[in-house]
């Protein structure tokens, strides 16, 4: 126990009982008495003698009425002036007299009457271990990505001890230490806090929960301890942790301040990308100070919640921890100063701009000069300026007051024609003001980007037989330059197509990119075809690009049908035969026609538009085959003429007819007897009778002097030989095997000969066909008929033998 004792006694010299009086009133004394004593002391305990500190008789405190008069602590003693001692009253909490004051003591003054005397007595109360060390929550969760490298930390709560010195907390301890470490750290106002660290990866397909024990103890006799159970899950993916721009931030805000009030703002940047790279903000222990405070969880922005009161308190230490969705953590203090008062901000001054910019101006090149001033003196009128980050301007210090905005890196008019950057002056006052300028920035144009077709290739489709000078399609092409640099005109590469010039084809309009033919087009002729076009914008030097234009000449039904069999040509025609026999079904022949068009223009139909008896034959709508629809009769007459016609399938649809003559009958003979009984009756009139006619008659005529011919010579072969052979053997006739008849029986021969052409390019393609006399195709003429009856007898007479006289 320490005793400190200081007595004054103050008297006044007088004459007679008055001044013994005064003497006796006006005497004081006063002193001064410590003591020091543990916290928890039971009701009752004696703290001290203080008659004896004093040097007071026990009888003098009670005749001098000693009492307690002053000390806002004074319940907790009392003074017992029958023993001359002082005593504990009430139970000493010392956390509760002191709260975190490490020094912890209160004063009470006795005073003593008659004389008055007074003594100041201070207590100073000792701290015993009477806390053990408590954390905010028995348990917690901590999530981790097994991605997570060694290094990765984890805030973890400090445990709260109400106690102070030696007895309060003193260390940590993790357990076990298979995948972490334990980080302790003293900041600089003698506050620890702590992290536990990754030392191992963890891997969660061997063990997904992990289960920790953090324990604090205290430097008591004997320690106490304070348990926290940690729970750690590990997650898949996220591999980066946020990490915050600084670890430690200071603000400064004036007392009072009205709630809402910006305190500041931390940041912290997680390189991942979506939802891993999303990062959120809280305050990570919980104090008997927090709540003065809130923090926006998205901006980070920390703002005033209550009132703050300077007398209360000079300076609040906040952890704050950032947490991605990954259960990455990363933690920084904000340490908040509460001071008085700064009242000038800082004014910006324009002394120089250059504006615009050319965007290849070069890094480093300046484009304004800005003056700052603060009327304030000292730190106050300090002012330093800076510019906002994602811009490709910086901001230097000069001469004193003066700074420099320069650009940092190359500008590009295409992504940003132009920029406000704000240039924001704060000075370095408590806490500090400032004042922003904003600066429209223009970026000038250079002939940096050369005409973008919106395709490098293109398909068009152009109907044939258009009109020359049509317009065909409308190439667009952009330059993302502005004014000269953009305006973009269009020309057409020089090239071939099937040896003419492209240029001979279409043409390009070159202010609006309008493609014209330069005549019409034949889809038959020439199908598709490729021209280059190039756009070449206006800077100095151009730029240009190209565009290839592959346009398709699509087919129009400009094409009639072409009948390729049966051939009409001349005056005579090709007749069928078909045998009076024939069932339902016999093909009697079949029309072969061609469209040069394409697609559904060429797509032919066949219809059977006129006949002698349309109740005999059809013709098949698809492949032109024209059969029986049901059996030959003896009544159908013998001459049958079909019209056929072939139609397309364009719109509008173009045909072509064919008329078909079929003769109904057995034998050659049977239609040649019609023939002959029918001759005066046909209408001689007609042109093509007529030349046909003629033409029968000259092959006749030739035919005739041919066998008179023949005849002579053989006369003549036969009377030379009776001149020169007289002999007895009998004479046998020669007779030319063209002439001799194997079967003896028959009006015609048996063999003859029929040329056929498959197409109007008739002697190319000639198939020669060698065809039995009762089979169906002949020439029919009215004229035939004599003529091959005429030609049977004399075969006969030139068949008979001679007779040797």
């Amino acid at each position: 126990m320490e005793i400190a004792i200081r007595r004054k006694t103050c008297s006044s010299y007088g004459q007679g009982m008055l001044w013994i009086i005064f003497i006796s009133i006006c005497y004081f004394a006063n002193g001064q008495l410590r003591y020091s004593v543990p916290e928890e002391m039971v009701k009752g305990s004696v703290i001290s003698n203080v008659a004896t500190d004093l040097g007071i008789d026990v009888q003098r405190l009670k005749s001098g009425r000693a009492r307690i008069v002053a000390g806002d602590s004074s319940r907790y003693v009392e003074l017992n002036t029958d023993k001359g001692i002082l005593v504990v009253n009430e139970r000493i909490d010392r956390e509760t007299v002191c709260n975190e004051i490490s020094l912890c003591s209160f004063s009470i003054e006795i005073i003593i009457e008659n004389p008055i005397e007074l003594f100041e007595i201070t207590i100073e109360i000792k701290d015993i271990n009477d806390h053990a060390p408590k954390f905010p929550n028995d348990e917690i969760n901590i999530e981790i990505s097994e991605a997570a490298l060694p290094g990765a930390r984890f805030l973890l709560d400090s445990a709260y001890d109400p106690d102070v010195g030696i007895n309060t907390i003193q260390s940590y301890n993790l357990k076990p230490t298979d995948n972490f470490v334990l980080k302790q750290e003293t900041r600089s106002d003698g506050s620890k806090y702590i992290e536990m660290m990754l030392q191992s990866p963890v891997d969660r397909e061997k063990q997904e929960d992990l289960s920790l024990t953090l324990t604090a103890i205290d430097g008591g006799h004997p320690p106490r301890s304070g348990v926290m159970k940690i729970n750690v899950k590990v997650l898949d993916a996220n591999d980066n942790a946020p990490v915050f721009t600084k670890k430690l931030y200071r603000a400064a805000i004036p007392e009072n301040s009205s709630k809402g009030t910006f305190v500041t703002k931390v940041s912290a940047n997680d390189s991942d990308k979506g939802i891993n790279g999303e990062v959120t903000y809280a305050f990570r222990q919980t104090e008997k100070h927090s709540g003065e405070f809130e923090i926006d969880k998205k901006s980070g922005e920390i703002f005033v919640r209550e009132n703050i009161d300077f007398e209360n308190k000079q300076k609040y230490e906040i952890s704050i921890e950032a947490r991605d969705h990954g259960g990455f953590t990363d933690s920084c203090a904000v340490i908040v100063d509460i001071i008085d008062m700064n009242d000038h901000i800082p004014i910006i001054t324009l002394t120089s701009f250059t504006n615009p910019v050319s965007e290849d101006a070069a890094p480093g090149t300046t484009i304004a000069v800005i003056n700052v001033k603060d009327l304030d003196s000292g730190e106050n009128g300090q002012v330093n300026c800076f510019i906002s980050e994602d811009s490709p301007f910086a901001i230097k210090s000069s001469i004193r007051n003066f700074f420099t905005l320069r650009t940092i890196k190359m500008l590009d008019r295409e992504k940003h024609s132009e920029y406000n950057v704000t240039v924001t002056a704060t000075d370095e006052g408590s806490p500090p003001l400032s004042s922003n300028k904003t600066l429209h920035i223009r970026v000038s144009d250079v002939n940096d980007n050369a005409p973008v077709f919106q395709q490098r290739s293109y398909d068009v489709s152009l109907i044939e037989n258009n009109t020359p000078g049509v317009s065909i399609f409308t190439v667009k092409a952009n330059d993302a330059d502005c004014c000269q640099n953009a305006r973009v005109s269009y020309l057409l590469d020089d090239s071939e197509v099937n040896g003419v010039s492209a240029s001979s084809l279409v043409s390009v309009n070159a202010e609006s990119g309008v493609i014209h033919a330069v005549h019409s087009f034949d889809y038959e002729k020439l199908k598709e075809f490729q021209v280059k076009v190039r756009a070449q914008d206006a800077g100095s030097p151009p730029l240009s690009g190209n565009a290839t234009v592959r346009i398709i000449i699509q087919d129009q039904n400009d094409n009639a049908p072409q009948i390729l069999y049966p051939v009409q040509s001349g005056g005579s025609s090709v007749a069928e035969m078909v045998p009076r026999s024939a069932d339902v079904g016999y093909l009697v022949t079949k029309v072969v026609a061609v469209d040069v068009d394409s697609g559904q223009n060429a797509w032919l139909s066949y219809k059977l538009q006129k006949a002698t008896d349309r109740a005999l034959f059809e013709v098949g709508s698809q492949n032109g085959e024209i059969r029986t629809i049901r059996p030959v009769s003896d009544k159908d007459a013998m001459k049958q003429r079909l019209t056929v016609i072939v139609e397309d399938n364009g719109q509008p649809s173009r045909s072509a007819t064919v008329n078909v003559n079929v003769m109904v009958a057995d034998s050659f003979p049977e239609v040649l007897s019609e023939f002959s009984d029918n001759t005066h009756d046909k209408d001689y009139n007609d042109n093509l009778t007529f030349y046909l006619v003629l033409a029968l008659a000259v092959v006749s005529f030739l035919f005739i002097l041919s066998l008179v011919v023949i005849i002579s010579v053989k006369i003549y072969r036969w009377r030379q030989s009776r001149i020169f052979y007289q002999s007895n053997l009998p004479v046998i006739p020669y007779y030319p095997t063209l002439y001799s008849d194997a079967g003896g029986t028959g009006t015609l021969q048996h063999m003859h000969n029929y040329e056929v052409y498959m197409t109007t390019d008739s002697r190319k393609s000639d198939c020669k066909f060698v065809r039995p006399s009762s089979q169906s195709v002949l020439m029919v003429d009215p004229t035939s008929a004599e003529i091959m009856a005429r030609a049977g007898n004399e075969k006969s007479i030139m068949d008979e033998p001679d007779l040797v006289s």
